[in-house]
């Protein structure tokens, strides 16, 4: 009798973590897409406000400036100003993806490419906007 219960109770346990292992995989899987969609969205949102706020500065003229606070998430791989595009360049699971926001303005500066929380400050020059952090 001892030894059918012993059985019995090896299959029950047997049974849930059958049953717990796929669950687990699939949690992990989406909360992995989450977290990379979240990421995007962060960083589609940081490339509009710094390109509204460049374009802002820009039209007020020279010396006009102004701060904005952000938050970079830990995915971001690098940021890079080309002509009048600001490319924020992201690592997802199947590789590196970028965002691209366009301005009527020319915009040079640096954005640090590293996670954290950081003071941008957006100033218009004659000709152009740079972007400053610290």
């Amino acid at each position: 009798m001892r030894a059918q219960v012993s059985m019995e109770y090896l299959l029950i346990v047997g049974f849930v973590f059958a049953a717990f292992i796929p669950l687990s995989i699939i949690f992990y899987t989406y909360t992995q897409g989450s977290a990379q969609e979240i990421a995007a969205e962060q960083l589609s949102q940081i490339a509009k406000k710094v390109v509204d706020a460049s374009e802002s500065v820009y039209y007020q003229g020279a010396p006009s400036q102004v701060t904005l606070s952000v938050y970079m998430p830990s995915q971001l791989t690098g940021v890079l100003f080309i002509n009048k595009n600001l490319i924020l360049q992201y690592a997802t699971k199947d590789g590196t993806a970028e965002i691209i926001e366009t301005s009527a303005v020319n915009i040079s500066g640096s954005i640090p490419a590293s996670k954290g929380t950081y003071t941008l400050t957006i100033k218009a020059f004659d000709d152009y906007v740079n972007i400053s952090y610290r």
